[in-house]
């Protein structure tokens, strides 16, 4: 590994750390520049998603005060994360990218579009009385299988599981935003530790270059989490959804144009 190679999965790593820890997306950050550095797909993909997954504990660090309010969603949504990302796993090993990759703009664009839309849907679900609790008891068991197809998603690729994770916590009615950022850290950790221990298991990661990026990563989330903290939710918020129709806009670039 050359010095050019070295810093340049450093600092990627640093960004997609703290875009990670912001909204979601990371990967499409650190799997390019392990695709730049010659790395192959496959191998680029188990090795950004070892070293994002070590790097979480930054993040979660740095979200510590939000955990004792988030605790009673994880037991909702931490068994379905664990088993949707060992199977997203298990089918990388199986099959190649390429087809799966075609639907990532659409699923990044759709996340997008209803983190847009959740005070409308807040709205929809406010009603009283029995009509109201049915709606919520719907809209809780529709986000767990939600959830379950964003962990298999994110143990197969992974880019853009946050926004997908926010916009459905947002459907929920949870409304504050580093609370939600905080729960989709550690969700989008258990769905990529079984993967990463997958990859490892098959002989996947790329060693040398998953320890600079290991390093770059946990600077990242820490900063990340712990500086968005210190920005008004409505900004934090605006600065998602632009994430959010960048990601998607360069994927279907890079996907149907390129």
């Amino acid at each position: 590994m050359t010095w050019t190679e070295f810093l340049g999965l450093m600092i990627a790593a640093m960004a997609g750390g703290a875009i990670n820890a912001v909204a979601g997306g990371g990967t499409l950050v650190t799997f390019p520049a392990l695709l730049f550095s010659g790395t192959t797909p496959i191998i680029a993909n188990a090795t950004s998603t070892l070293a994002l997954v070590i790097g979480t504990s930054g993040g979660i660090y740095g979200y510590r005060k939000h955990l004792e309010t988030v605790k009673p969603w994880l037991c909702r949504f931490g068994p379905v994360s664990t088993v949707g990302g060992l199977f997203g796993a298990v089918l990388l090993t199986w099959t190649s990218n390429r087809t799966f990759s075609k639907l990532v703009p659409f699923l990044i664009l759709f996340a997008t579009l209803l983190f847009l839309a959740q005070g409308a849907f807040r709205r929809f679900i406010s009603l009283k009385g029995p009509a109201a609790l049915d709606r919520k008891h719907q809209a809780l068991w529709g986000a767990i299988l939600f959830q379950l197809a964003v962990a298999i998603y994110g143990g197969y690729f992974g880019a853009g599981i946050g926004i997908l994770m926010l916009a459905s916590l947002g459907f929920l009615g949870l409304t504050n935003i580093h609370e939600m950022n905080a729960l989709k850290t550690i969700l989008a950790s258990l769905i990529n530790v079984v993967a990463a221990a997958w990859f490892i298991c098959a002989g996947l990661v790329d060693w040398p270059k998953a320890g600079v990026m290991t390093a770059g990563a946990l600077l990242g989330y820490f900063l990340g989490s712990h500086y968005v903290q210190r920005i008004p939710q409505q900004r934090v918020r605006q600065f998602i959804t632009v994430i959010g129709f960048l990601i998607s806009a360069v994927t279907f670039y890079d996907q149907f144009f390129r």
